[in-house]
């Protein structure tokens, strides 16, 4: 299997994983490229992967339904460019001879999912998680609640630390800088963003991440460790009680992050 960010407006990722022959693709919310890299390979198009409702996600679907020769699925509870196949928590849906489970992830979006196939290769487990976990970081409260956003990525932080994280935006950089202002003295953090500067610089993409790496460097998934806790406290003495919840901690975090340039 191959798989392939494909770049899309600003900071989008549109995945397209392939066998040689047919291929998926996650999220098209432009038709375009996708359309230039299935002809440019000779693919076709088996499937269509949604995750949540925002246009950025969904945009393309209608221009690609031409070529489409299998199903797109998608959230159950949220808006979509109907026809869909609606999925949710715990259903599986299979493409390219891959099993993929149904994550419910709601906090970005309300009914926003996610999907996982653990037997996806020789280079580790997939996950296509749209806008809740990015490397460094997470999706802005849009729809849900701390406590369903927190719920969410402690869900995807207990997935096989081999796990590619195939997220929808390259925001690696800038969430680093956030995460080296919350936890300057993390030798892990400070690592993996001289690997991720390199990177940039070099025109590559920073993703897929690990779920391992995001365990040591990502203060949205560690907000039970007292670095974390200590810096939502500064941040906010007043807002956070004396004995904070991880989610209190989250919360704060979520909410400086919004702030932070």
């Amino acid at each position: 299997m191959t798989l392939t960010p494909i770049p899309a407006f600003d900071d989008n990722y549109l995945w397209l994983l392939d066998n040689g022959r047919e291929a998926l693709v996650v999220d098209p919310g432009d038709a375009a490229p996708v359309a230039a890299a299935l002809d440019a390979r000779g693919l076709t198009l088996a499937g269509i992967l949604l995750t949540h409702h925002h246009g950025d996600h969904v945009g393309g679907v209608e221009a690609l339904r031409p070529r489409l020769r299998g199903p797109i699925y998608a959230p159950a509870h949220e808006r979509m460019p109907e026809p869909v196949q609606r999925v949710q928590g715990g259903d599986h849906v299979e493409l390219l001879g891959l099993r993929f489970a149904v994550l419910d992830v709601p906090g970005h979006t309300a009914g926003h999912i996610a999907y996982f196939a653990r037997d996806a290769g020789g280079d580790g487990p997939l996950l296509f998680c749209g806008d809740t976990l990015f490397s460094a970081g997470c999706g802005r409260l849009f729809e849900g609640t701390p406590a369903q956003l927190h719920a969410a990525l402690q869900s995807l932080a207990a997935l096989p630390p081999d796990t590619r994280i195939c997220c929808a935006h390259e925001y690696t950089l800038s969430n680093l800088r956030f995460a080296r202002e919350v936890d300057p003295g993390n030798p892990a953090l400070a690592a993996y963003a001289a690997w991720c500067e390199a990177e940039r610089a070099a025109g590559r993409p920073t993703l897929p991440g690990r779920i391992g790496t995001e365990l040591r460097i990502n203060p949205f998934l560690r907000c039970t460790e007292a670095a974390l806790r200590d810096a939502a406290r500064r941040h906010a003495p007043l807002k956070l009680p004396a004995e904070p919840s991880p989610v209190d901690v989250f919360a704060t975090l979520r909410e400086w992050k919004n702030g932070f340039r």
